[in-house]
């Protein structure tokens, strides 16, 4: 018996010679792998503030603040992943490849995702528009309540919110109302034949002027536009901010019908018609 524990004993320490010094060895750098972690960790932490710091000293976008913030911080973290797996031994080179692999695949699989993510970093940068404008983007009329990375939100005029991709922004025409301190509403007015158009006018103005919101500078425009076969056409056009766009364009139109109603104007019907209609008694 005494002689099996010896064996035994003998046989620990043998395998305690051989092992102990690598147990250690993995124990010490598995600690110093977390402290480089750690250490890491702390400058990519310390340098994106840096970043952000000297990003917001220059009056940058904060979207596009968050934006280059977390590319950095993806790149940093995967060079640190790197340090680590070579502080062990592992070869990188292969690792390298297989994650460059790895991102042609994604790139491939998202390639349209991407596409918005980069027509994204673009509307940042040299912002055709910004939250609160009144737009048309990719066919979509309204006002931007929200500018991302891949996607524009617009809620247009009816109250419904609509999701554009950025890269369909971005290939398209775009059409921003509030860029301009002012828009132009444009309106019509058919006469019948025999109206003096002149008159109309001089009627038709002071309403429209007295609408409110209506821009004194440019003067709204009232002139004819054209004749057609119900009689002359006159143009009504009054100038105001994209705000009151819409009041503006009805109240335009009232203003037409009280004053077509003030003067007792004929209804608008064409010359053929008048010939064919029997005539009173």
């Amino acid at each position: 018996m005494d002689q099996e524990f010896q064996t035994v004993g003998t046989e620990v320490a043998r395998l305690s010679d051989r092992w102990l010094p690598v147990a250690i060895d993995f124990g010490l750098k598995v600690l110093g792998a977390l402290a480089l972690y750690m250490v890491g960790r702390w400058l990519i932490g310390i340098g994106i503030r840096a970043l952000e710091r000297m990003l917001t000293a220059r009056n940058f976008d904060a979207t596009l603040q968050r934006y280059i913030a977390n590319i950095l911080g993806v790149t940093l973290n995967i060079v640190l992943v790197v340090a680590i797996l070579g502080y062990f031994g592992i070869e990188t080179t292969s690792f390298a490849a297989l994650l460059a692999g790895v991102g042609l695949a994604v790139g491939a699989a998202w390639s349209g995702l991407l596409g918005n993510f980069a027509a994204g970093a673009f509307l940042i940068i040299f912002r055709p528009y910004k939250v609160g404008d009144y737009v048309v983007a990719a066919g979509v009329e309204g006002t931007v309540t929200e500018i991302g990375l891949f996607n524009t939100t617009i809620t247009t005029a009816d109250h419904v919110q609509t999701i554009v991709g950025n890269a369909k922004v971005a290939g398209e025409i775009l059409k921003n109302f509030s860029t301009l301190p002012h828009r132009r509403v444009d309106r019509t007015m058919q006469l019948a034949h025999g109206v003096d158009p002149l008159a109309v006018i001089e009627a038709l103005r002071p309403r429209i002027a007295a609408i409110p919101n209506v821009l004194a500078d440019p003067a709204p425009t009232l002139e004819i536009l054209d004749f057609n076969e119900l009689g002359t056409v006159l143009a009504v056009r009054p100038h105001c901010h994209t705000n009151h766009y819409w009041q503006v364009w009805f109240d335009t139109n009232r203003a037409i019908v009280e004053t077509g109603k003030a003067l007792a104007l004929p209804p608008p019907f064409s010359v053929e018609r008048e010939e064919i209609l029997p005539r009173a008694a």
